[in-house]
């Protein structure tokens, strides 16, 4: 039975997305009111402003912040990793609600030049997150240099997580955004306490797309059609391994479109999430890499927010419900606030509704 009839109609919980950057300012005022559009009630909030989100009164300060556009929201707030995190810095963040910490390689993509040069002086961190419960979200690239470039970044990433799993068993770590089946190999080689999370518009893309169109570009960026197969079977594995996070980041159109400089990396789908991955499933099958009855209600629950649920234990106290429904949308073409302008992923397209119940 095709989607379109399977799921017309289907109730399901709202859902959470575990990798969000919803940036400040015009921006912030800007995105925050699309996230209740894309299903969601629960956000993982990224911690790269400028500055970068480094105590946990600068996060509290910023989902106070958050909380003014759409108190309805269950912002999950996070640190970034940097050279001023301690220990003692971690118990304090846990004390205060904070849930992880997010690590980036210095310099390999949006506001991460004060990010990780080398994981060993964080250890003494490692060690005190893995005690209180904190967890540990990893943007899994190498810097370019050398041999590697941004369409192996993450692949030579792989023997760093695997020897973080096994210096800190007991750590929670999130494999972010992933993108390649060597990262999808990779968590389930590992321990339950390694997950990872795969994005709405990576169900879509191979390096074809984003190669000419920089509302595509994003980091770590598409890869081959055999990766992004993986992808979409991992999340459809009912394992528990992987669930969404958009990695919804929005960019003004005017660094998108170059120019000025480098293009701007990130895509922006944070109206429409839970609806493109309906969306990308139902081209997959079109594709014949997975079948109509690959995809359960169950297991579409669990991706959707449930298994990161679960992996996080949190709960959705509101028991809020979203109606999906297969109708004539489109894709809005932008999104506008003061002085900013955001141009969405598949622009004018076709898409799933959402109807809040």
């Amino acid at each position: 039975m095709p989607l379109s009839a399977k799921f017309n109609g289907l109730e399901l919980p709202a859902s959470a997305d575990f990798h969000v950057h919803l940036r400040d300012g015009a921006m912030m005022k800007t995105v925050v009111p699309t996230i209740r559009a894309g299903g969601c009630n629960t956000v993982y909030v990224m911690p790269n402003l400028i500055p970068p989100l480094t105590s946990a009164s600068d996060a509290l300060a910023y989902k106070a912040r958050l909380r003014e556009q759409d108190p309805s929201i269950n912002y999950l707030m996070t640190l970034y990793l940097h050279e001023s995190i301690s220990p003692a810095v971690v118990k304090g963040a846990r004390a205060q609600g904070i849930v992880g910490i997010k690590s980036y390689p210095a310099g390999v993509t949006t506001n991460s030049s004060s990010g990780v040069l080398s994981y060993e002086p964080f250890y003494p961190v490692f060690t005190a997150m893995e005690q209180c419960g904190l967890v540990l979200n990893l943007h899994g690239e190498c810097p370019s240099g050398k041999d590697i470039t941004i369409l192996n970044a993450e692949s030579n990433f792989l023997p760093t997580l695997k020897s973080l799993h096994a210096k800190f068993p007991k750590l929670k770590i999130v494999l972010e955004h992933c993108t390649t089946k060597d990262a999808v190999e990779a968590v389930r080689e590992c321990g339950p306490n390694v997950v990872g999370t795969i994005t709405a518009h990576h169900l879509y893309l191979i390096v074809d797309d984003w190669a000419d169109n920089p509302f595509s570009y994003c980091k770590p960026v598409a890869k081959n059609p055999s990766d992004r197969e993986a992808l979409i079977k991992a999340a459809l594995d009912g394992t528990g391994k992987f669930f969404m996070g958009s990695d919804s980041a929005p960019h003004d159109i005017s660094a998108k479109k170059g120019g000025t400089g480098k293009t701007a990396a990130g895509v922006f789908t944070q109206p429409y999430v839970t609806q493109l991955v309906l969306g990308a499933f139902e081209e997959a099958i079109k594709r014949e890499v997975v079948t109509e009855a690959d995809v359960t209600a169950e297991i579409l629950e669990g991706f959707l927010g449930g298994y990161g649920r679960k992996f996080y234990g949190i709960t959705d106290s509101s028991n809020e419900k979203i109606v999906l429904v297969k109708g004539a949308e489109a894709v809005q073409e932008s999104f506008k606030g003061d002085g900013v302008e955001v141009i969405p992923f598949r622009k004018g397209q076709s898409t799933w509704s959402i109807q809040w119940k």
